[in-house]
Order: C-alpha cells, then structure tokens, then sequence
C-alpha cells in the first residue's frame, strides 16, 4: 500500500495517521500520533486451524522505555515480561474489538499495539484501540466496524475530550468510552462518587466524539479505495438442530423454569438432557445425517445444545420476565457477610457471600517501603500505595486445573476492584500504610469482581482503615432480542455466560467511583446504558445496607501483628544528614531502635516498627537531628566524653555540643572532672553556634523555670 497520511481534529486536538509507511508485511498497520505520544498498530490474519470453534483473536500491547527515552532496570537491561498496565491495556483494546467480528469466523487474528514515542501529555491507550479498528479494517478482516475510542475528563464543571495526564490527575472522572455505528460498546471509568446523572451524560458526551472518529475512518476508507469486508456467515447444516430441538426442548424448558433448582442440580439435569440425547444419536445407522452431522465435529453436540438453551433461557425472560432462578428482573439474589472470619494475625478480613458467589478478602498493613514501585514502565505514577489483587482458583467452579500465575482475566478484575476503592482511601497524611488486598474467589456464579469490591470494603473496615465511604458494587445484565430488551440486576453465571452484556458499577450512596461495561453485540443505545445505571444503584445501595448491618463503621485499633508508624516532617535540606554518608547514620538508627525509616524527597519521614515504643525512640532521634538549634535553647543532656578544656554533652538524639571550662560554673574551675562525669545528667543552654556549625554550650545564667521545662520535656520523650 502507498504512503498515506491523514489528519482528525476534534475539541481542540488532532489526531495524525500514517498508513503505507510501516509494517508492510503486516495484513494492515496505522502509525497513530497524538502530540507526541505515536502507537504502532498491526492487524495480521492466518488460516483458521484444525477444530477450533471459536474466535482465535490475540491482543497485545506493548511498551517500549525508549519511547520516553528510558533504559530497562534489571539485570537484563531490556523488557520482560509486560506490566500490569499493558495487560490492562490489552484487555481495553480487546473489550471492544471482539464483539464486532462476525461470530462465525475461525480464522486467527492477532492485534499488536507498540508504544513507538510518548511524552508527558497523551496517554497512549485510547489511541491504540482507534489504531486497532483502523488496522483491521487495512487488512481487509471481516469487521463490523468502523471503532474508535475518547478518553472523558471531568474538571470542574466541565467535560474534556482526551484529557492530559495532569487534566485526568486534576478532575474527578476518567472515563474510556468506545462505540461503533450501532451505539457503545465499552465503558471503562473510575470517578470520584460522580451521581450517576453525570455519568450518563458523560458517556454521551464521549460517544458523540466517537461518532466523529468512526466517520473520519470512513472518509479514510474511501480515500484509500477500500471496503468494508462484510462476508456472509457461511451456511450451518441445522439438521442436528432441528433433531435436538424436536427431542429435547419441553425438558429444556421444565428445567429453566424449575426456579427451586440450584446451579448444580439445574446443570445436572441439563446434562441428563444432552447426554440422553446422545445416546440416542449413537443408535442411529451410521448413514443417518444427524450421527453424521454429531461426528462431524466433537464439539458439534455440546454447542447445539448450548444455543438451545440460551434461546429458551433468553426468551423466557423476555416474554416472562422471570429468570432461572425465579428472581424478577431487578432483584438481587440473597446477601451475608461477615468481618474477622481469620486470626488477628491477618489484619483484616471480610467474607461477602451473593447467591453462591463467594469471596474472602485479606487486607494487610505496611510501611511505605512496601509501597510497589512502577518505574519499569511507562506511567508517569512512580509508586502505588494501595494495591488490589485477585484470585480465581479452579475449584471455585468445581473444576480441576493446574494453577499458573495470574492471567489477564485476574489482573483486569483486581485493577476494577483497586480502582472502585481509590477514591474513598484516607489521605496519606491521615493514614501512611501501604494497604494490600487480596481477594480470594471460593465460589464463582457470576460478579466476582463485584464481591471483590464488597468483599475489600469489609476487610479494610475490619482493619481500622478509616474510609471515607464503604463502597459497594453490582454486575447488571442485558436481553435484547428486536426491539425486545431486559436490563438484569445482579447477573449469575448463565445470564452472562448466556447474555448481551456484563455492566460492572461500584460506589458509595453518594455516586459511582468505578464502572466497566462489556457487549456481546455490536452497540447500545444511550437510553438502555442509563437504565442500567440507574437500576444498579438500588442494587448497590441494597447490598451496602447489608454490608453496614456487620460492620457500620471501621475498627478503631489496627491489628496488633500491623506494624505502628509514626510520621513527621523535616526540612528537604536536611535529609542528607538524617541519611549520613553511604546510609551510615540512617542504618545506625535502625539497628540502635529496630524501627525502619523511610524518607520521601519533600521530607516526610515515616517510622515504622512492630513495637510503638520503639518507633517512638526513632523519631526522637530523628527529631532530635534536624530540630534548628536557637541560641539561649535549654535542654537535659548527658556528658558523654572529657577533655582537658571541657565536657561533650549529648542533649538531643544525634546533637552533641561542648562545655568550655569557663561555661561549667561561675567560678574558676581547676579540673572539668571536679564538675562532672562522664554519664552525669546535666542542665545546658546552647550559648552560641559558630560559622562552623559547632554547637556551644553553657551551665551558667539557667532560670528554674527555663530548668523544670527541659526536665518535663526530657521525661516525655524517653
């Protein structure tokens, strides 16, 4: 393809693609370039393989540190294995994309997304999934596009299209919105208890900068000569389905209305169905189309039965609003909780039990040291102090696998559940922990990642973590067959397994402080997305009155197993003395103390020690160190060495002065050692310091007072 390049302006910014120039080999590339943040994005298409009956598309994005003119830390000095923000990344692009390929194509599709420059203003992501559409439509891959996605920002009263990291930093809202032709398709956002009014509005706003990528990448495809690709699904032999259909539906739908059945009994007794069934085509001649047809493909039988059961799952809500289980529409299924489940020695934990989802959280206490620290990637955040992470072990769904490290699924659904508490987190300044959570999934029917978030707000209660809101969170569902549509609160396994949508909100009862929206079709009006947000509210507020009745407020004493810190501030300037040369002074306080010392650059100390008292002991040495010293100062300090012209006297943590012979009495003083003793406790005012720095000291002209004063002040501090 010839080199091609075109300009998008909307709201004030430009968009900048190069098509043609690089990745020739590639099935379509685009060069996509926004003040200096530029992305390479490929899409490359291969033959469908032997058996697979599914969608083989693979998503990666990737980040490269000389894109903002980095070198890689490590041993290694070059990327690893990629960050959890470009497995978000990926997630973000993938979201999307997926549901606007045909559902019948096999072939493998692979989207690769790499970060080529970045500067300080642009963030990279929401320009790689617009990349991704565009490069897929290059490759000519049957696509029901065109996609595009904006960034939404919210600072002061006003909505900003593609905000700058500082915009974002500065506003109360980062909102991703994606849609194609048909309407949204994706919603990603954390918020700072937005109402959800103006989240609805804020998706609106986004999608109506979408519409205007969607036709710049339409005016693109015409300027380039190409089309859309828009193949017809191939055609399907229905004589299995109908054979199944004639001989199983009654059963199928006695055991979708049988509301008292579990999970387990319901998938029981349609597994019954399905294998009787396939005992019956196993008797047929082997000529007879239907055995044919069953041999044709091993997994021909399970998924015919599957699209029979979704068809009268789907219509049984939509022509009886009624589900599975018997639950009406917007109801939610039954809720327990319960807090310190585990010894003290965890933190905190809290249980949250939703129908036969399960999930216990751990939340753990530590010092700013444990903080994770981010300098290997691209993000302008250096450091994260509160860190989510979520598990899902196979037998939380009655399966047996090996375990593995965490997969994207993991990380995407513990990024939702960080991002839903971030906003009701204290302060720093009130609350220095680095605070981890960890959510264990026991049981899986449906919205783990939303236990997660109910499930995390118990454990941090229970920790003495003084939120400023308990945040709750419910999963909403979709049914849309026509014009026909049903919005489903609290969604179970099979209504997302089986559905058009899975709608994540979280938030306190003053607004929304996450969301994630992800379609199985190929767009959403605005009016279906608000009736979602809106009936997730009742759920969400119904869930966090449960939640309150266990545990109302959070515990006022911290686990004794978490460490005790104490913070105070220093002058900048004097961080290098506290640090001593080569770490010197610091490691000496910390062996004297056991207490462990962390500075940050604007002079915060935080202390940390298992023993308050010890902690204690640092910070008075710590304090002692960098107090500005004024002349005429009194204070109670220890002789610690003699020399013929006079006494050295430690009188703060790390401050040491000396006594000249004349300053001991008013008198003449023959030998210093006739007035004191090394070890002797003693009264001193700080007489002068000199253009050296050196502290003198003096015993004479003390009043009483000033005397009494620097003895209480001493007694406090030991």
């Amino acid at each position: 393809m010839a080199e091609f390049e075109k300009s998008i302006s909307f709201d004030g910014r430009d968009i900048r693609l190069k098509v043609g120039l690089l990745a020739p080999q590639a099935g379509g590339s685009v060069l996509i370039q926004s003040g200096d943040t530029a992305v390479l994005v490929t899409a490359t298409r291969s033959e469908a393989r032997e058996g697979i009956d599914f969608l083989p598309l693979t998503v990666d994005y990737e980040e490269r540190l000389y894109a903002a003119g980095r070198i890689p830390g490590g041993i290694m000095r070059r990327e690893g294995r990629p960050p959890e923000k470009a497995i978000l990344i990926s997630r973000l692009i993938d979201r999307p994309l997926r549901p606007l390929f045909p559902s019948w194509l096999r072939d493998d599709l692979q989207i690769v997304a790499l970060t080529m420059s970045m500067d300080e203003q642009v963030p990279p992501d929401v320009l790689a999934v617009t990349g991704a559409s565009i490069a897929t439509i290059i490759a000519q891959i049957p696509f029901y596009g065109p996609m595009a996605a904006v960034r939404v920002g919210l600072v002061g009263d006003d909505f900003i299209i593609n905000p700058t990291y500082a915009e974002i930093e500065a506003g109360d809202l980062d909102l991703v919105v994606a849609g194609s032709p048909d309407g949204v398709i994706m919603v990603e956002a954390g918020a700072n208890q937005l109402p959800e009014r103006d989240i609805i509005e804020a998706i609106d706003f986004g999608y109506e900068a979408v519409r205007d990528l969607i036709a710049a990448q339409q005016e693109l495809v015409s300027e380039l000569g190409l089309t859309m690709v828009s193949t017809d699904a191939p055609e399907v032999d229905q004589t299995l389905e109908n054979y199944i259909r004639d001989r199983a539906s009654e059963e199928i739908k006695n055991i979708l209305a049988k509301f008292e059945f579990t999970k387990t009994e319901r998938d029981s007794a349609l597994d019954s169905v399905k294998d009787g069934i396939k005992a019956q085509i196993e008797a047929l001649p082997e000529e007879d189309p239907v055995r044919i047809a069953a041999n044709a493909d091993s997994k021909a039988l399970s998924n015919t039965f599957k699209d029979i059961t979704k068809y009268f799952m789907r219509r049984q809500i939509i022509e009886d609003n009624v589900r599975v289980d018997g639950r009406k529409l917007d109801q939610v299924r039954p809720v327990s909780c319960q807090v310190g489940l585990l010894p003290r020695r965890v933190h905190g934990s809290g249980l949250f039990n939703r129908g036969l989802t399960q999930v216990l959280s751990c939340c753990t206490l530590g010092t700013p040291g444990d903080a994770q620290n981010l300098s290997d990637d691209l993000q302008l955040d250096q450091a994260k102090r509160y860190l989510h992470h979520y598990n899902f072990p196979p037998f939380s769904v009655g399966e047996t696998k090996p375990l593995r490290a965490p997969g994207r699924r993991e990380v995407g659904h513990g990024a939702l559940a960080e991002r839903a508490l971030l906003p009701v987190l204290p302060p720093k300044e009130q609350f220095p922990y680095v605070i981890r959570v960890v959510s264990e999934v026991l049981s899986s029917n449906g919205s783990t990642s939303m236990g997660s978030v109910c499930g995390s707000t118990l454990s941090l209660l229970d920790a003495g973590v003084p939120l400023i809101k308990p945040v709750s969170g419910a999963a909403m569902g979709l049914i849309k067959e026509g014009d026909e549509v049903r919005v489903l609160t609290d969604i179970q396994g099979i209504e997302d397994f089986l559905g058009d949508m899975d709608f994540k909100v979280a938030g306190t009862d003053s607004g929304i402080t996450a969301l994630q929206m992800d379609m199985k079709i190929s767009g959403l009006s605005l009016d279906v997305i608000a009736q979602a947000v809106n009936q997730a509210k009742e759920a969400r507020l119904h869930i966090l009155g449960k939640m309150m009745e266990v545990i109302p407020t959070h515990n006022l004493e911290t686990s004794p197993f978490a460490p005790r810190l104490l913070t105070i501030k220093i002058d900048p300037d004097m961080i290098g003395l506290v640090i001593g040369p080569g770490g010197k002074t610091i490691k000496g306080i910390t062996e004297e103390t056991g207490a462990k010392i962390d500075i940050e650059d604007d002079g915060t100390v935080t202390i940390s020690a298992m023993d308050e008292n010890r902690a204690k002991r640092a910070r008075s040495i710590v304090q002692g160190m960098t107090r500005k010293l004024h002349e005429g100062d009194v204070y109670v300090g220890r002789v610690t060495r003699i020399i013929p012209i006079g006494a050295f006297v430690e009188f703060l943590p790390g401050k040491e002065g000396m006594i000249h012979i004349s300053q001991l009495a008013d008198y003449r003083v023959g030998k210093v050692e006739d007035e004191v003793a090394v070890g002797e406790e003693v009264i001193i005012k700080v007489r002068e310091i000199d253009n050296k720095g050196r502290i003198n000291l003096t015993r004479l002209n003390i009043h009483p007072d000033q005397a009494a004063a620097a003895r209480e002040a001493a007694a406090a501090n030991r």
